[in-house]
């Protein structure tokens, strides 16, 4: 699990909010009385729906001070809450003053959810007919969120108005903000175009493919938001956004043209060769006024209600475009990897893993020598070796190396010189790369020193989890959300369970987090052929620590050695199982083997064999003899 880089208080060491964040109240809400509004929302996403921000685009952080990647900011004429999921309790109650904002831990039966929050707003309103005016941008919602909140909001009262300009946007660019901050600039570094034999797949068809849908679905055009989609199309890749190689921009595929609109003084000449042709580059301000010229001839136009911003539906309502709701093509095409994304991936994991399973053998060599070594000291490590392999690009997320209590804040991310890795402990170390060619995600859990009874058991738990995951044959169709079942049905078995989703879909030298696959009970995509996922579950105990194990995998089509379903049954749906790709050690001093059934130890013998094989080429000998007793069970 990951999340943007942010100055983040250690358990240790809490830091107090901002004493500034009552003033930005108070300008706020100088905004809403200007435009005669009862509250305003500010959502975690950007104009481009985006999970991880460029800096002038943290808005809810700015505002409220919460640093989490996930997670909405409400504020009203005379109160303020912020929502997060459970992935951010612990975080949310270090990070906000109560005194000035609510937390309101959304999953909890006595925490209210934003839908209730407003709801008793729009009952209690103290305008004519219980009106409430809600202010939002339209540009940081989906058509589906607006619609979701319309339709459930309206019996209260609640009356949704969208305001074209970004009201913590006018707060912060006023003094004396302006005096004490600079607003970072955005969209102004260098964009790079990949090869074909990099992507395994040209500009030229993957607009084929496109258009081939569109014209199944009878439109014409097709406005593009998300930046992860806009990269995968073009072939191109950027550094507007930290750890994720994509690029503020628009796009629009019409059946005869393409449009990249961005900031073009950035575009080189091998760029513009690489689009030459084929797409049409122009400035980012030029999206809307071009969207509504070619829909003005009565076009019909493709909108994904879930991947498209409210204020781009607006606009096209506006010149009374013809509107077809279906999905975009490109999200599904972006996660069904070709033969040749998975070998990158496959690269760009062995080299991770490599990083990684070094890292565990310097934390062993350090504590068992009784040096002092921190969280900070890790995270440089393990950062220092990714850097060491060719083609390393950035990190996919800021790593998470979180000690002792620190482990149990699933999103931890600001590791701590200061926190010290103690006999006792438990250190979760989550940390990914971006290489040019794949994305990576991996974490570990380690002990240091002597493990406790309790510690053992946990960890256990967490690997048979894994493992019940990883090894799980499944018919084509199969969802995210049953397989999720699945992966927890052990834990449940012992009363145990984790707050967040069993894996998410990943990227090729893309966003790290990327659907609409993912294995999640709340993922009903299903899990196709050539997609990457993650397998993470967890344990977390506040004060106590935590326990991460995850490795990515893809899918793959059963082999006839051990698709004896096809042996018998000739004529049934396609079976799929899950090949990894990342190979690291787990610790073996935490794995209480009575605990495993024969089937669970058989996974982890083959797993370990693979270990040892697929890294030893890429080690010393003294090195492949510590992973050897490392892999032994």
């Amino acid at each position: 699990m990951v999340l943007l880089q942010s100055a983040f208080p250690t358990a240790s060491n809490p830091s107090p909010q901002s004493p500034q964040t009552a003033q930005k109240f108070a300008a706020l809400r100088s905004q809403l009385l200007k435009h005669d509004l009862d509250a305003y929302f500010v959502p975690s996403a950007d104009e481009h729906l985006n999970e991880y921000l460029p800096e002038a685009k943290q808005r809810r952080q700015w505002i409220s001070g919460f640093t989490g990647s996930a997670g909405d900011f409400l504020i009203s004429t005379d109160r303020a809450w912020i929502y997060v999921d459970s992935r951010y309790y612990e975080q949310a109650e270090m990070q906000v003053d109560e005194n000035l904002q609510k937390i309101c831990k959304v999953g909890l039966a006595e925490h209210q959810t934003l839908e209730e929050t407003l709801e008793e707003l729009g009952q209690n309103s103290s305008r004519p007919c219980q009106t409430l005016r809600l202010g939002i941008d339209p540009f940081t919602i989906t058509v589906s969120q607006y619609r979701r909140f319309s339709e459930r909001l309206r019996a209260s009262g609640v009356e949704i108005v969208p305001v074209l300009e970004n009201l913590v946007d006018n707060v912060r660019s006023q003094s004396p903000w302006v005096e004490t901050e600079t607003v970072p600039p955005f969209g102004d570094r260098p964009v790079i175009a990949l090869p074909d034999d990099l992507t395994g797949e040209s500009l030229a068809k993957k607009l084929e493919r496109v258009r081939k849908v569109m014209g199944k679905k009878r439109t014409a055009i097709l406005p593009i938001t998300k930046l992860d989609q806009i990269a995968w199309l073009y072939n191109l890749r950027g550094r507007d956004v930290d750890c994720n190689p994509v690029f503020i921009s628009y796009a629009i595929v019409t059946l005869t043209d393409a449009y990249l609109f961005t900031n073009t003084s950035r575009i080189d000449d091998t760029v513009r060769q690489a689009l030459a042709g084929q797409v049409q580059i122009l400035a980012y301000e030029q999206y809307i006024p071009t969207l509504r010229s070619l829909v003005a001839d009565n076009r019909p136009v493709q909108v994904a209600i879930a991947q498209t911003t409210y204020g781009t539906y607006l606009q096209l309502k506006e010149v009374g475009a013809k509107i077809i709701e279906a999905e975009n093509p490109i999200e599904i095409f972006k996660a069904h990897k070709n033969a040749v994304e998975i070998t990158q991936m496959q690269r760009a994991n062995l080299k991770a893993s490599w990083a990684k399973t070094l890292t565990i053998k310097w934390i062993e060599e350090q504590v068992n020598a009784g040096n002092s070594i921190s969280e900070r000291d890790v995270a440089d490590k393990i950062e220092g070796l990714y850097r060491q392999q060719e083609g390393f690009y950035d990190l996919s997320f800021p790593t998470i190396a979180g000690t002792g209590a620190n482990g149990s804040i699933v999103h931890y991310s600001n590791p701590n010189p200061d926190c010290k890795l103690l006999n006792g402990d438990l250190l979760l170390l989550d940390s990914g790369s971006q290489f040019y060619g794949g994305t990576t995600d991996d974490t570990r859990s380690i002990s240091i020193g002597t493990p406790t009874d309790e510690q053992c058991d946990r960890y256990t738990e967490v690997l048979k989890s894994h493992i019940n995951c990883a090894m799980q044959k499944f018919p084509k169709g199969t969802t995210g959300s049953q397989i999720d079942g699945i992966a927890r049905s052990s834990m449940w078995q012992s009363g145990l369970d984790f707050g967040h989703g069993t894996g998410h879909g990943v990227g090729v030298f893309l966003n790290v987090h990327e659907g609409p696959n993912g294995i999640s009970r709340r993922v009903n995509q299903s899990l196709d052929l050539g997609t990457v996922n993650s397998i993470e579950p967890g344990y977390y105990k506040p004060k106590w620590g935590g326990i991460r194990l995850e490795n990515l995998y893809f899918v793959k089509e059963m082999t006839k050695e051990s698709d004896s379903v096809h042996e018998a049954e000739p004529n049934v749906i396609p079976w799929y199982e899950f090949e990894s790709l990342t190979y690291i050690p787990f610790d073996k001093k935490l794995i209480d083997r009575h605990k495993l059934n024969p089937q669970q130890i058989a996974w982890l013998e083959r797993y370990y064999a693979s270990v040892v094989e697929k890294l030893s080429p890429m080690l010393t000998d003294a090195e492949t003899v510590w992973l050897k007793q490392a892999c032994s069970f």
